[in-house]
């Protein structure tokens, strides 16, 4: 993302200008996105894990709302330059920081789960083995690609020493 001097709030050039669609697309966020979109694809129809029906239910739920948040962030990505209100900007990439780094958390979940799950699993004769490997490689996948979606999130809040040192004050010490 090229910025020419000019003058940014969160990331991104101050509202006014027009949408350039391969500017966009050449954005980390929005590779960041679609790698996570497409890690969050990988659903299974059938319950191999040991036959427990919650770890299949729980990656099912954390892909499809993976799936759903990039969708989500993608379009507000593309609203962003266009909004004027540096609050509302502050607001936007707080709360997909935080939504990055909570998924981040749900799919190292997840991934413990269905390995010990496929671990577990004595019972292969049916069970196509490169589709169970393949959601648990898929889940440690999104993984990474949540961690970077977190990294490239957190480069775009700027914050000076001492708000810093508020919002650490604020979030960890205050919240026990």
């Amino acid at each position: 993302m090229e910025e020419k001097g000019d003058t940014t709030a969160y990331g991104v050039s101050l509202a006014g200008g027009g949408f350039d669609l391969n500017k966009f697309i050449r954005q980390p966020q929005t590779i960041v996105r679609a790698l996570s979109l497409v890690s969050a694809c990988v659903i299974q129809a059938k319950c191999m894990f040991n036959q427990n029906d919650s770890a299949c239910h729980f990656s099912v739920a954390i892909g499809v709302l993976a799936f759903l948040a990039c969708g989500v962030f993608t379009v507000l990505n593309i609203y962003l330059p266009f909004n004027s209100s540096a609050v509302e900007r502050k607001y936007i990439v707080m709360g997909e920081l935080a939504f990055s780094g909570l998924w981040t958390f749900l799919w190292f979940v997840c991934f413990c789960l269905l390995a010990s799950e496929w671990a577990r699993t004595h019972v292969i004769i049916g069970i196509p083995m490169e589709a169970a490997q393949a959601t648990i490689a898929f889940s440690f996948f999104s993984i990474a690609t949540w961690v970077s979606a977190s990294s490239v999130q957190s480069r775009h809040v700027m914050l000076n020493r001492s708000t810093l040192a508020l919002h650490f004050i604020f979030f960890y010490v205050l919240r026990y």
